[in-house]
């Protein structure tokens, strides 16, 4: 652990920065400003030295995409190698915060900086909003020291960044990281194309929960829209329609065809654990691979870095059975 000296704040959107429009609350510029002056009239501001960038075009985070998680690790990647920040704190949008954070545990595999993201429910300037005090707090995180990784900063609390979930829509507390089941065995190295410098290329994924009801040929369709990955929600410890011999044999057609499909588990703080019922071993047996205790922003982050990354089905399945950066043990 060690204090940051040179701080990147990347500003990509979100509540934090809203403005009111006659359209309602949006996006705006300017945060910089903003944030000095707010600053420069508390008392107990952190003293930390920071640069803002803007990552244009700002979002609304509920308009985030994998490529905009592309260009997050782009812009943190060039901050660390070529312009010497040793820290960045990112200011996103809560609706899929976690998700980010998830994805940038793994785009950013061995980053030798400390990485917050951030942000607020109400908007900085708005009555009552905990926009300031969430970004103060991070400041002082990074004054403070911490170890190296990602991680969200929401409420006075420093979450894992691949355990993190959105709880809440209203309450200031949105953010957890719930206890859910954890073993699998940590990767002892990483190759060269999962290191953070490895550039990647976009993913077509998909997530799909189970639920009763549920038809072969809604699968298929899925698959047949081009996926290179599947994240299959299933029941309590991994189960689903295993008498359904038609859904089964989708789901194994579609691993023979080159699809990297796995479960995890649609309870809160559940697992997959597939040999607990017969229902769970019937799917396991179509080559799904089980996501252990992992949240779904995990799953699918950890997914798309795999596949991004330009790994093989055959390497993809090997690395993501294995715990990376603590998505798993």
């Amino acid at each position: 652990m060690r204090a940051v000296k040179n701080l990147l704040v990347l500003y990509t959107g979100g509540t934090i920065g809203m403005l009111e429009t006659p359209n309602g609350l949006a996006p705006a510029g300017g945060f910089d400003a903003r944030m000095r002056e707010h600053l420069l009239q508390r008392s107990d501001a952190p003293q930390i030295d920071w640069t803002l960038r803007e990552l244009n075009p700002l979002l609304d985070s509920a308009n985030m995409q994998p490529g905009n998680w592309l260009a997050m690790r782009d812009a943190i990647v060039e901050a660390v190698d070529q312009h010497g920040h040793d820290g960045v704190l990112v200011l996103h949008g809560t609706d899929t915060l976690a998700h980010s954070a998830a994805a940038l545990s793994f785009l950013l595999l061995g980053l030798p900086v400390q990485v917050l993201l951030t942000g607020s429910m109400l908007p900085a300037g708005a009555p009552d909003s905990d926009a300031w005090d969430n970004l103060c707090g991070a400041l002082r995180a990074f004054e403070q020291g911490l170890e190296d990784g990602v991680q969200v900063y929401f409420h006075g609390k420093r979450l894992h960044g691949c355990r993190v979930s959105k709880l809440r829509s209203e309450a200031f507390d949105a953010f957890v990281a719930l206890p859910r089941h954890r073993e699998g065995e940590k990767a002892s190295a990483l190759p060269a194309n999962l290191d953070y410098r490895h550039p990647r290329q976009p993913v077509n994924l998909a997530v799909l929960p189970v639920f009763p009801g549920l038809q072969a040929e809604q699968v298929r369709g899925l698959i047949d829209s081009g996926v290179q990955g599947l994240v299959l929600e299933c029941y309590g410890s991994g189960t689903g329609p295993s008498d359904d011999q038609a859904l089964l044999d989708v789901l194994h057609d579609a691993r023979q065809a080159g699809v990297v499909i796995v479960a995890i588990s649609q309870c809160p703080e559940g697992a997959v654990l597939f040999d607990t019922y017969a229902a769970g071993s019937r799917l396991r047996d179509t080559g799904l691979l089980s996501g252990g205790g992992m949240t779904r922003e995990a799953a699918l982050g950890k997914l798309f870095a795999l596949l991004g990354a330009g790994l093989d089905q055959q390497a993809a399945e090997h690395w993501f059975m294995l715990d990376l950066c603590g998505e798993r043990a």
